[in-house]
């Protein structure tokens, strides 16, 4: 909670709203409640930089000029944290895009219309807490969501009942094994001194540590110039691979000339060449004498270690060389490239570079003899790529050059997956073997003989909230053993029984179970809840939030309405009351009754809430998620309830990022509307109705404005034909509702419902939408414009009470007004989902048919009244028309319906092998009878 609700959070929450709605209505009892989640970094943040600006300039501060010209007016807003742009990404990042371009905190809160005065406040994080969490709950309310306000609570110690139950939480997670401590290898912020999860990071989210094996090439004395002050001292430049299988195949390594290297000592006394990037993360894993500290012994350019001779492990040569390579990046690896050429297609144009270009060799200083004789060797046979699967795959494409980049890529996706899986190791001790059996063996073989170490860096760049660019560090720390066999395998097992509503939600579950195992849950910087054994750590974001559902069954009971818990108790249970046995006899029914002063009978008044309400039927997150809470959603219900399966979740939909107009939201660009902008420019109903609208599955959806207007034109028009008609009731037809079509109005409204309840019920509010609101109004159409006889009264008032029925879960507020307008006494909230009568599919295709032929009619009468070609005079228009009526099908269509009423009397069905046998010209006739005989597809 460090900014206002934005429209892509207002997406999420509206497929909860939306059930919600739509549940009540078939009569079930539903609980939505909704929780502040404040725990992490990024409030305190903020309230730091605010008050490191008032320091550096004064209050009110007075910044440089060149920020005060860029600062962006707009006043919309949803998250005030100030974040750089992951410049290596090339696009903004998620928070990057919420702040705009703004350099200072103070500007940024500026932009959402606060004063000096005010601002000066949020330099202390608890006044955060106390600000936007009621813009939050006063926006929604706005929204008009269906939650139990009593039930709201904000996270951290702040709130002392919550403080409770997350300790209790993690009491009962350590007893069980399921949280230790130790050295393990995490994304860690040097800048905050702690460790930098998913929830703490401005860029990188999702991003772990990523291992390669640090390749250990010896510089062969004499030195170069540059180098000649470490003469005498092992010196060795680093090469990160993914590939130590490949190794026999090194022909040279590969640097940079104009990129920045330095050399710096290890606590063992060897020297590494490489990056500083690179050096800063290893300084971090136990590489360097002081943790966090680069011993730096020079700086280097790449120009200054070129035509240097090493020594590395495993390759047939004595002795290969540095060479130039253009297009190595110092955000990946070290910065020191070993070469393969005879199995990496990037390596092999470099090097053939080289050799056919004499003055490309000139210009670096490259002799004869540290490339010529160099050709690739040998070491993995790969089926349709022979023994040098590189030189094979770039003659295919035709490379001509390290320059032909997408060939190069091509070919790359061409041998290393089928190398990995299907090549054969050729020399070695492994010979004869296939890589992937082998790969981890010739790693720890190189391991063992110090020719190589293990080197982790993050996956791409993370930067965290307070804009420091993230490391790998091993550390000691607290952390939650997902990667536990047992944990992992009672996991999956609730998996299996989880709603997903879609294949890929699933399949991105099982994928985070195969490879999720260790998570830090302790930090040192931020706002939350203390470890109870260990004060000093506080409870990360990611892991005070996983059971958190738990507490919203109680909640009411004990905070007495407000927020932070700070008022009295309806139970007239103090913090200090709930302690961790009095928290097991609430949530465990087999629990005996603690030693407490606390009543017998409130406790079981919790107990029964508890038992209640609880599993969660319904959580509804975003789909990056999947991979971090949402998983651990399901790890720690298994870990705290193992034996009761009642209280595992239920179902869990994840839905796409909002797009606003096609386009990414960004406060920077002015694409962005905040929750309480929606409803000012569309009204609440509007706003909802395009969310609806904007899409279902796990792809990004869309809210477009245009449609949003067209959105809110339809409600007033099915507000103001409503009236109309409520005040000319005495002009309808009465009487029974018995013409064909009243009949066929009354089929399109029940099929209308009974669709539109199979869409609420897969959460699939844009096809609910569809159904339940645009083809039930063209049906309302259909039939005013058909009914030469009048509409009938009873028919057309059935419709609106249907019609706002099944439109009221996402348009509430309208839905309410006519339902008033109709005369109910009781709130349409209190009503119930309509009945659905037969469905006469016979009949509506017999309208269907009568609609197209009419159409088709006009569309004769259009051309038959067009002047012939060539003349001006128009033709006559008809004033008639004759129509004919078979009495008997032509004889062909006789023999098929012979043939099909035979196999249906047999089996119920018409197999579909019957209808390809038929001719084309029967097509049509099939697609008639469809209506008549139910199809099976064998």
């Amino acid at each position: 909670m460090n900014g206002q609700l934005h429209l892509g959070h207002t997406f999420s929450l509206s497929k909860c709203e939306f059930a919600v709605g739509y549940q009540r209505l078939r009569g079930k009892v539903c609980l939505f409640p909704f929780g502040l989640h404040c725990t992490g970094m990024p409030i305190k943040a903020c309230a730091d930089k605010l008050k490191r600006e008032m320091e550096d300039f004064g209050f009110p501060p007075q910044f440089p000029l060149e920020e005060e010209t860029s600062l962006s007016t707009s006043s919309s807003a949803a998250s005030v944290q100030e974040v750089p742009i992951d410049k290596a990404k090339g696009k903004k990042s998620k928070a990057a895009a919420k702040t705009g371009s703004s350099k200072y905190q103070w500007n940024i809160m500026r932009s959402l219309n606060l004063k000096d005065d005010d601002i000066a406040r949020f330099a202390d994080p608890h006044h955060w807490l106390g600000y936007f969490p009621q813009l939050a709950k006063d926006d929604l309310k706005k929204m008009g969501v269906k939650v139990d306000w009593r039930r709201t609570f904000i996270t951290t110690d702040a709130n002392p009942y919550y403080d409770s139950f997350v300790r209790w939480q993690f009491l009962r997670l350590k007893e069980r094994n399921k949280i230790k401590f130790g050295k393990r290898y995490t994304i860690y912020s040097p800048l905050d001194d702690q460790p930098c999860m998913d929830h703490d990071r401005s860029t990188g989210e999702g991003a772990g540590p990523q291992e390669y094996t640090l390749i250990k090439m010896r510089a062969i004395e004499p030195f170069p110039q540059k180098l000649k002050v470490l003469a005498g001292r092992a010196v060795f430049l680093v090469a990160a691979t993914l590939r130590p299988e490949t190794m026999y195949g090194q022909t040279n390594c590969w640097v940079r000339p104009d990129m920045k290297y330095i050399a710096f000592e290890l606590a063992n006394g060897e020297v590494f060449v490489c990056t500083q990037r690179a050096a800063r993360n290893m300084a971090y894993q136990g590489f360097t004498k002081t943790n966090g500290k680069v011993d730096v012994l020079m700086h280097l350019t790449g120009q200054d270690i070129l035509g240097i001779a090493l020594k590395a492990p495993l390759t047939s040569f004595q002795a290969i060389y540095t060479l130039p390579m253009l297009t190595i990046k110092e955000g990946k690896g070290t910065g020191i490239v070993t070469s393969v050429p005879s199995d990496a297609p990037d390596d092999f144009a470099a090097l053939r570079d080289l050799q056919k270009k004499q003055p490309l060799r000139e210009k670096y200083g490259i002799k004869d003899e540290m490339v010529l004789p160099f050709n690739p060797v040998p070491i993995i046979e790969v089926p349709g790529f022979g023994n040098l699967s590189a030189v094979t795959a770039c003659e295919q494409l035709k490379v001509q050059s390290q320059n032909d980049k997408e060939k190069l890529t091509e070919a790359k996706e061409r041998v290393y997956l089928k190398g990995f899986y299907e090549g054969v190791m050729l020399v070695g001790s492994y010979a004869g073997q296939k890589v992937q059996d082998v790969k981890q063996l010739i790693k720890e073989q190189i391991l063992d003989a110090n020719e190589a170490v293990v080197y982790k860096e993050p996956e791409k760049q993370i930067i965290s909230r307070s804009g420091d660019e993230c490391v790998v560090a091993l550390c000691d720390q607290w952390y939650l053993d997902y990667g536990e066999t047992a944990w992992k395998q009672i996991t999956a097992e609730s998996l299996k029984q989880l709603e997903t509503f879609a294949d890929d939600v699933r399949k991105n579950f099982e994928a985070t179970l195969d490879w999720l195992h260790e998570h830090a849950c302790s930090r040192s910087y931020g706002l939350g809840t203390k470890l109870p054994w260990d004060p000093q750590y506080l409870i990360e974001s990611l892991s005070d939030s996983t059971i958190y559902m738990a507490f919203y069954t109680v909640s009411h009971l004990l905070q007495g309405g407000v927020f932070d818990g700070h008022s009295a108790s309806p139970l007239h249970i103090s913090p200090q009351q709930m302690t961790p046995e009095v928290w097991d006899f609430v949530f465990f029914k087999e629990a005996p009754f603690p030693r407490t002063d606390v009543p017998k009978a409130a406790l079981l008044k919790m107990r029964s809430e508890f038992e209640f309400w609880y599993g969660v039927d319904l959580r509804v997150s975003g789909k990056d998620l999947i991979p971090n809470h949402l998983t651990y959603y399901l790890y720690n219900h298994c870990a705290i309830w193992p034996e009761d399966r009642s209280k595992w979740p239920k179902a869990v939909r994840a839905n796409g990022h909002l797009l606003l107009n096609s386009e990414k939201m960004s406060k920077s660009t002015g694409n962005f509307l905040t929750l309480q902008e929606a409803i000012e420019k569309y009204s609440a109903d509007g706003m909802r109705l395009s969310l609806a609208d904007a899409g279902d599955t796990i792809e990004d959806a869309n809210f477009v404005e245009t449609m949003a207007d067209a959105g809110i034109l339809r409600i007033y028009t099915l507000l103001e034909w409503t009236k109309e008609i409520l005040a000319n009731t005495e002009s309808l037809r009465s009487g029974p509702a018995d013409t064909y079509n009243d009949k066929v109005f009354i089929s399109e409204m029940n099929k209308g419902i009974i669709e539109t309840a199979q869409h609420y019920d897969r959460l699939m509010f844009k096809e609910a939408l569809r159904t339940g609101f645009f083809e039930f109004q063209a049906a309302r159409d259909r039939y005013r414009e058909l009914c030469t006889e009048g509409m009938n009264r009873d028919l057309v008032l059935r419709f609106i009470e249907q019609q706002v029925l099944i439109l009221s879960p996402i348009c509430p507020h309208i839905c309410e007004h006519i339902w008033k307008r109709l005369g109910k006494l009781n709130s349409i909230m209190r009503a119930s989902w309509p009945v659905a009568g037969a469905v006469d599919n016979v009949l509506l295709a017999s309208s269907s048919y009568l609609m197209d032929a009419a159409h088709s009619f006009r569309l004769r009468l259009k051309n038959l009244c067009q002047p012939a070609k060539g003349k001006k005079i128009l033709p006559e228009k008809p004033t008639n028309g004759t129509i004919y009526v078979a009495k008997t099908y032509p004889m062909w269509q006789n023999k098929i319906l012979i043939l099909l009423k035979s196999l249906h009397d047999v089996s119920k069905y018409v197999p579909i092998l019957v209808l390809l046998t038929c001719c084309n010209c029967c097509v049509r006739f099939m697609l008639f009878m469809q209506h008549r005989f139910r199809f099976r597809h064998n």
